[in-house]
């Protein structure tokens, strides 16, 4: 997809100040504090976003305009338009610019009672020929876990055709939660000082990621398609629950849910069902390159998780009853994704192969390889783990003995991911092989890299796909509990389908499709703890697309 270079990147980056506060004639004083946003781009259209920030709560409505301009030199192509916001949809502004040229490149800027906000750039799909497309794939951005050093490095990227946010854009815990020390240390204090239950709590929840001039950046960069995972409502949510609800302190759980997802829409550079709902899975074509298509996993279809706490009963001998605990696990009736959804990616899937597009990409929010975790004490040695230990809180030994006595039982890694639904998971397979798709999986959730490949067993079989795991922005995880531990190479040594993994960085996957070859690459920021850092590519894998399908992945 063509990139204007004539453009420079401050004029999309931190040196853009938000909107002055000014006062004006309909709605007072007013600034641009959450900076810009475009999303949803496809070739003749896209979302733009911005919010005003009244002087007070409850200001009456407030009018604006927008400009969206051509960055090239050919004549036409401009586009404008007003529009009324209000407290009703937290002062937020979404508007569906279309009528736009294909593979075009555009500045857009909102106004409001005389105060201009920043400016961003985006750009429309393309729909002809393509020499190739890149795309910047992000997740897991803890706000009290660091700064937003990743998403800044995405803005400085020289070219990013889009941002894929594969969900946890925000995190519903209160502050003394997860990520509470880093938070403390670096004054990263969510808001509000609470967990997030009520739409006001949202609404405040996601003000207080956008108001980062980092992710700020990153937004007015290109344009972003995202969906959500389960921290956007609560911990480990499914249709009727979540781990992190409590109906006796939290209230029902449809109210809940309802709430954090109008805050997600109005929030968000995304185009909204007709029906109001939660199905947002969704398609996007780059030229004649790769389809891309958004699942959504979470609050349409999925059934709630097997745990290993609830669900591993001890049994009359006195040991885990792995078998009952399997058969629970393997119930062809549940399911991550229902059958419209279903129907949905087969047919989607077999429209992009027959229009002769080389790849299909698959937007998918957690893990969707085999992994059983690795036995540390097996792998390692005693001697070995013990000096390890010596030198981390007691949490660190109790999650090693936890994840031996679940590699012990060869049960899944973890039971929040695909591995948890391994009927769906197959039924998905099947999809793919019968529209003789070439996959790509992009995968968010673990915080941690991941180079995998796919099969339909788990001996032998079928390479089904490969998947690139793009660790978190700023999320703490496996490597941050269990510093100095081989993490990744022990979960590659382990499972045929883990090439890779890296649990210790933070930082984003740059994901380049030709017609030819996908290349997954492993984009690091040195620290989160300081704004001062550099970027290093730590990994590069490669697939190639050849007459039998896509080929096996290749450490670079």
């Amino acid at each position: 997809m063509p990139i204007n270079r004539r453009s420079a990147l401050g004029l999309f980056g931190l040196s853009v100040a938000s909107g002055s506060v000014r006062a004006g004639t309909n709605g007072g004083q007013v600034a641009f504090k959450h900076g810009v946003a475009s999303g949803d781009p496809l070739a003749d259209r896209v979302i733009l976003w911005t919010r005003i920030t009244p002087q007070a709560p409850g200001a009456e409505p407030i009018a604006y305009t927008w400009t969206l301009r051509p960055m090239d030199d050919r004549a036409g192509g401009a586009k404008s338009g007003s529009g009324v916001t209000d407290a009703g949809r937290d002062y937020t502004i979404k508007v569906d610019v279309t009528g736009l040229e294909p593979a075009r490149a555009y500045t857009y800027e909102f106004t409001a009672n005389g105060v201009t906000s920043p400016r961003g750039r985006t750009q429309t799909l393309p729909t002809g020929p393509v020499k190739d497309v890149v795309l910047a794939v992000a997740n897991c951005a803890l706000y009290s876990g660091g700064y937003y050093n990743a998403y800044e490095a995405i803005a400085k990227l020289d070219r990013v055709d889009a941002v894929l946010h594969l969900g946890d854009y925000i995190y519903e815990y209160a502050p003394e939660g997860y990520g509470y020390e880093t938070g403390k240390l670096l004054n990263r204090q969510p808001d509000p000082p609470r967990d997030c239950v009520t739409l006001a709590d949202y609404r405040l929840r996601h003000a207080c990621h956008r108001s980062d001039v980092q992710l700020q950046a990153a937004h007015a960069r290109a344009p972003w398609i995202v969906v959500w995972d389960d921290h956007e409502t609560a911990n480990d949510s499914y249709v009727g629950g979540a781990q992190h609800h409590d109906p006796a302190t939290d209230g029902d759980w449809n109210t809940r849910k309802a709430a954090a997802i109008k805050a997600y829409f109005e929030w968000m550079p995304i185009r909204e069902p007709a029906d109001h709902g939660f199905a947002i899975n969704r398609a996007f074509h780059f030229g004649d390159v790769a389809s891309l298509f958004m699942l959504e996993t979470r609050l349409t279809a999925r059934d709630r998780q097997v745990t290993y706490d609830r669900d591993l009963q001890i049994g009359p001998d006195g040991k885990p009853d792995v078998a009952s605990f399997k058969v629970k696990l393997n119930a062809p009736e549940r399911k991550m994704m229902g059958a419209g959804q279903e129907a949905w990616l087969g047919a989607g899937l077999k429209a992009s192969v027959q229009a002769g597009r080389p790849w299909q990409i698959l937007g998918n929010e957690v893990i969707m390889a085999r992994v059983t975790p690795p036995h540390f004490r097996k792998a390692m040695g005693d001697e070995a783990l013990e000096a390890l230990l010596a030198d981390l809180p007691a949490t660190a030994r109790k999650r090693v003995d936890n994840t031996d006595r679940i590699a012990a039982l060869n049960l899944p890694y973890g039971t929040d991911m695909w591995d948890g639904y391994p009927a769906d998971r197959q039924r998905l397979y099947d999809l793919i092989k019968g529209a003789k798709a070439n996959v790509v999986v992009v995968s968010g959730d673990s915080h941690a890299f991941w180079a995998n490949e796919l099969y339909d067993a788990p001996e032998g079989g079928q390479r089904v796909a490969v998947e690139f795991g793009a660790a978190g922005i700023t999320s703490p995880g496996a490597g941050d509990d269990l510093k100095g531990f081989p993490v990744g190479d022990l979960l590659a040594k382990a499972n045929r389908e883990v090439l890779a993994s890296n649990h210790n960085e933070k930082g984003f996957v740059r994901l380049t499709l030709s017609r030819t070859q996908a290349k997954g690459e492993w984009v690091s920021v040195s620290t989160v703890l300081n704004k001062a850092y550099t970027t290093q590519t730590l990994k590069t894998f490669t697939a190639d697309h050849g007459p039998d399908g896509i080929g096996p992945l290749v450490a670079v």
